[in-house]
């Protein structure tokens, strides 16, 4: 365990009604960086947040804080706050009283939660806003409101379960890049819950991708992204296309009904594969100076590019997204850099794609 490690789950599970809803999860966080919790409603991600913060106990495994236990300490007693997805204010409180609310409980002096309010207001920009009303806020200061609600009590882990999720596209967007900054600022580690693979790979230092209660891959936005381990992930973490393949050696796939170049390695001969080209790393190009043939199948423009689906000449769909119109019937080339396809390998765990990486890697070093 790193020393700058703050929470750690070894082999952690929970079970309701004999149903396990969390599968021997293990991780560590350290401390000073922004985690997300990624996956579809139902994997596990707010389970683990409730654990962390101490409103459910696990049905087996260990959690630590700081390398001390944590299971069976109360949830008033741990050193971190929650941010619910409902903000969980106190209509009846002006924005002062909501954010002084926990330092009252403590019983502090009324001119240390003055100072201590007003510190959290300005850290979320909110100064002046003291004796408003909740009911007068808009939803973005709002939740500006529960972050300095969590932040006044200093604690050294802010929990943040889809704290965005009620809030409309351009707001959302905006709430993203504040609470990034905020989290720069404070300095203390951020553990936040989503849906949204977007919201995850704009704002998090790493990620957790969870299915049915199982970490599925972890790693930085780019590695996740990059190096999808498999079908699930890739499909999650943003569009693919997922073909059908066979690695014939390092740097040599075939798929398709033929061979190209790759840059990835350490599997057998001839070993089955499924192959990912990211819809944004095909180019459209003249028939005959592609890698691929294919057909226009559909069209849709969204704003920034056109997302066009075509079929190759052994019936495999392909999604690209491109600046260029085409032409729904029209026959194209598809091209693509060797750098573009990455390969997984069926039913490789998490720990078997860092092995055979690190493996792979040192060989070419070599």
């Amino acid at each position: 365990m790193s020393t700058n490690t703050i929470i750690r789950f070894d082999q952690v599970s929970k079970v309701y009604d004999d149903k396990p809803v969390l599968q021997e999860v293990s991780f560590e966080l350290e401390r000073g960086k922004f985690y997300t919790l990624l996956g579809p409603s139902g994997c596990g991600k707010t389970t683990i947040l409730r654990l962390i913060a101490g409103f459910i106990e696990p049905s087996t495994g260990l959690m630590e804080f700081n390398g001390k236990p944590l299971n069976k300490i109360p949830a008033n007693k741990r050193q971190v706050n929650t941010v619910f997805q409902d903000y969980a204010l106190f209509p009846h409180l002006n924005v002062f009283e909501n954010i002084a609310f926990g330092l009252r409980i403590k019983k502090m002096k009324e001119a240390e939660v003055k100072k201590k309010v007003n510190q959290a207001l300005s850290f979320v920009n909110l100064s002046g806003y003291e004796y408003r009303s909740i009911d007068e806020m808009s939803g973005g200061q709002r939740q500006r409101v529960a972050i300095a609600r969590a932040i006044v009590n200093e604690p050294e882990v802010i929990l943040l379960d889809e704290p965005l999720s009620a809030l409309d596209l351009k707001l959302r967007t905006e709430m993203q890049y504040e609470l990034r900054e905020l989290q720069q600022r404070l300095g203390i580690t951020f553990v936040f819950v989503t849906h949204d693979q977007e919201e995850a790979l704009a704002m998090s230092d790493y990620i957790f991708v969870l299915n049915e209660g199982v970490i599925q891959q972890s790693g930085t936005p780019t590695d996740i992204y990059d190096e999808p381990i498999n079908r699930f992930v890739a499909d999650f973490i943003g569009e693919s296309n997922i073909v059908k393949g066979t690695m014939v050696k390092d740097q040599l796939v075939q798929f398709a009904n033929k061979t190209f170049d790759c840059v990835d390695g350490g599997l057998n001969p001839n070993e089955p594969v499924e192959v990912v080209i990211r819809p944004e790393d095909l180019s459209l190009v003249s028939t005959g100076k592609g890698k691929l043939e294919a057909r226009i199948d559909s069209q849709l423009f969204r704003g920034v590019h056109y997302e066009i689906c075509c079929f190759d000449e052994q019936g495999n769909e392909w999604l690209v997204h491109s600046t260029k119109k085409a032409e729904v019937g029209e026959s194209i080339g598809l091209d693509f850099e060797a750098e573009a396809i990455h390969i997984m390998r069926l039913g490789e765990t998490e720990e078997e794609f860092d092995k055979r990486l690190e493996s792979y890697g040192d060989q070419q070093d070599a």
